[in-house]
């Protein structure tokens, strides 16, 4: 095995964003990412608040572009699933699908997953109508009418993607008023394409080779729902991905990784930084700021500093 000064789990904002601080302190450092780089960032149409980017930015440009800063200071990527990490007397192995790795320090940077709704007929249209990633599927749909089913952010963004393809898209949320931004709920309101059904959740999903119905209950106790559409699109929060980590990697209640102000995990020599650990605010600025934190203190660690 060749050893890594650094070894960053997850190649999303806050991974990329260690990298990029990893080498230009010039340690051996190596991203390891499942899929491809990017994380949930990099499935956002269009991202307004990141700073230095007047007219905003698409989410896919922005990860690219990190992914090239980090390439070209020398970060080294590779693609495998991480699915345990061992402790040795110079650090860690990380234990992936593919090889072992092995780190003197560790950023674990695995982001979240998605959230499902767990009613009949999801999993079964999933990938036939059911998708967690508007910006991903949206030109499926065009012409279509569609279900985007939230109330934050994520539902809110995704809602106003699918207008670029969509025919009619229903946002479906559970109470009466929005969680999202109030310019997100002010952009969905003013849009003749969005309509807004209140306090109702997705009861069944039905469909023949692909989804043609939904079914919502009330929530207050009135008639069920039921509309015709082609797509369904589900933004009700995420859980972090740490189900493959040690059990002395200290989580709160909800599997979220415990730091502290330093990233440090309750493993000497081992980071967290993003979406994946316990934070007031999941934003791309947050994400990118852990990360570098996490490096700079991966880097005075393995100087005997800390």
């Amino acid at each position: 095995m060749k050893d890594w000064e650094l070894v960053i789990i997850g190649g999303g904002p806050a991974g990329l964003s260690a990298g990029i601080y990893g080498a230009r302190a010039r340690l051996r450092t190596l991203i390891v990412e499942k899929l491809a780089c990017g994380g949930q960032a990099a499935t956002t149409h269009r991202i307004e608040n990141y700073p230095g980017f007047a007219q905003g930015i698409t989410g896919p440009e922005l990860m690219e572009q990190m992914e090239n800063q980090a390439k070209g200071l020398g970060v080294e990527f590779a693609y495998a699933e991480a699915v345990g990490l061992r402790p040795e007397s110079s650090g860690y192995v990380l234990l992936t699908d593919g090889e072992e790795i092995r780190g003197k320090t560790i950023i674990i940077a695995t982001g979240t997953q998605p959230n499902t709704l767990g009613v009949p007929g999801e999993d079964d249209w999933r990938g036939r109508g059911v998708s967690y990633c508007a910006t991903c599927d949206g030109a499926f749909f065009r012409d279509k009418d569609v279900v985007v089913v939230g109330g934050g952010d994520s539902a809110a963004e995704g809602a106003l993607f699918l207008t670029r393809f969509a025919r009619k898209i229903y946002v479906v949320h559970r109470r009466d008023q929005l969680r999202a931004t109030k310019i997100l709920g002010e952009r969905l309101a003013a849009h003749p394409k969005i309509q807004l059904v209140w306090n109702k959740v997705v009861k069944e999903i039905q469909g023949q080779a692909f989804v043609e119905r939904v079914l919502l209950a009330d929530t207050r106790g009135g008639e069920d729902l039921e509309i015709a559409a082609s797509g369904l699109f589900v933004y009700i929060g995420s859980n972090p991905n740490t189900e493959w980590l040690r059990a002395d990697i200290v989580r709160n209640d909800q599997g979220y990784i415990i730091t502290d102000e330093r990233m440090q995990t309750s493993l000497p020599g081992v980071f967290a930084a993003g979406d994946v650990r316990r934070t007031p605010l999941r934003q791309v600025v947050t994400a990118v700021a852990d990360g570098a934190v996490a490096a700079v203190e991966a880097e005075k660690y393995l100087g005997g500093i800390l």
